[in-house]
């Protein structure tokens, strides 16, 4: 299962990333922008994704992805359950999830190496 810990050794090392700790969930940040959050119990992560490709990525695996709560719905969000996920594929939803919200010059480096 991926941990906290786990995402946060892959999310510190992107550049302009931060965390934070806003009502008692864990939040990885580029200044005010959230691309990535925890659940309470930490059993669930939150992550930027476009809005136009979640119900497919839900509809396709759906024991793994889930659409966030409805006050989410208007932003570019979707939810996975870390007991499903290996480190490879957290590392490549962290990273995707971080690139949207960073200069395409920042990014670059990052998304030619991991794809």
């Amino acid at each position: 299962m991926v941990t906290v810990a786990d995402v946060r050794a892959v999310a510190l090392t992107l550049p302009r990333t931060h965390e934070a700790l806003v009502r008692g969930r864990i939040k990885f940040r580029v200044g005010q922008i959230v691309y990535a959050a925890f659940s309470r119990d930490e059993t669930l992560m939150g992550f930027g994704f476009p809005k136009e490709e979640r119900e497919w990525l839900v509809g396709t695996e759906p024991e793994k992805f889930m659409l966030p709560r409805p006050s989410d719905m208007r932003f570019n969000w979707v939810v996975v359950r870390l007991a499903r996920i290996d480190e490879a594929e957290m590392r490549g939803l962290v990273v995707d999830a971080w690139a949207m919200v960073v200069p395409k010059r920042v990014s670059a480096p990052y998304r030619e190496h991991d794809g």
